[in-house]
C-alpha cells in the first residue's frame, strides 16, 4: 500500500465560525439546497459528529450514484474535521480509503483560510492519475464557492 497526500488551501471573505457550520456542520441540509445537479441527498446516521455516518447520494445518469463516509473528528471550537471515505463509487478497485483533514484558520483581513490535507491510500503499486485528482478537488471548490455564495447574499445565516 502507497499513500499519496495533496494539499490546499482556499481563501474567503468570511470568518471561520460562519463557512465552517454552513460548509461542516449542517452540509448535510444545506449542499443539496443547494447544488441540487450535484447532490441529491446526505444521508446521517448518527449525531453529525465523530463516529457518524454520512451517505451522499448523487442525481441519477451521472457517474457516481453514491458515497460513504466516516467522521473521524468534528471540533466547532477549533474549526477541524476529519474524515474517512469508506465505500462507494469514488473508491475505484484500487483505493483502499481516502481521508481527509480539514482546517479552517482566521485570516488577517477578517476571513478565513481554509486547508485542505486528502491521502489516497492505494492498493498494491496502484497510481493516482493527476487528472482524477483534479477533477476531484474542483467538485469540492465548487461545492465551498457556492456555500460562501449564499452566506454572501444571507448575511443573516448561519451568523
Amino acid at each position: 500500500m502507497a499513500v499519496a497526500t495533496f494539499t490546499e488551501e482556499n481563501t474567503s471573505p468570511l470568518p471561520p465560525k460562519r463557512i465552517f457550520k454552513a460548509s461542516i456542520v449542517d452540509s448535510h441540509n444545506l449542499i443539496p439546497k443547494l447544488m441540487p445537479q450535484a447532490i441529491k441527498s446526505i444521508e446521517v446516521q448518527g449525531d453529525g459528529g465523530a463516529g457518524s455516518i454520512k451517505t451522499i447520494n448523487f442525481p441519477d445518469g451521472g457517474n457516481f450514484k453514491s458515497i460513504k463516509y466516516r467522521v473521524d473528528e468534528l471540533n466547532e471550537e477549533t474549526y477541524t474535521y476529519k474524515y474517512t471515505m469508506i465505500e462507494g463509487d469514488g473508491l475505484v478497485d484500487n483505493l483502499e480509503k481516502i481521508t481527509y483533514d480539514v482546517k479552517f484558520e482566521h485570516s488577517a483581513d477578517g476571513g478565513s483560510i481554509s486547508k485542505v490535507t486528502s491521502s489516497y491510500y492505494t492498493v498494491g503499486d496502484f497510481k493516482l492519475k493527476e487528472e482524477e485528482i483534479k477533477a476531484g478537488k474542483e467538485k469540492v471548490l465548487a461545492m465551498f464557492k457556492a456555500v460562501e455564495a449564499y452566506l454572501l447574499q444571507n448575511p443573516e445565516a448561519y451568523a
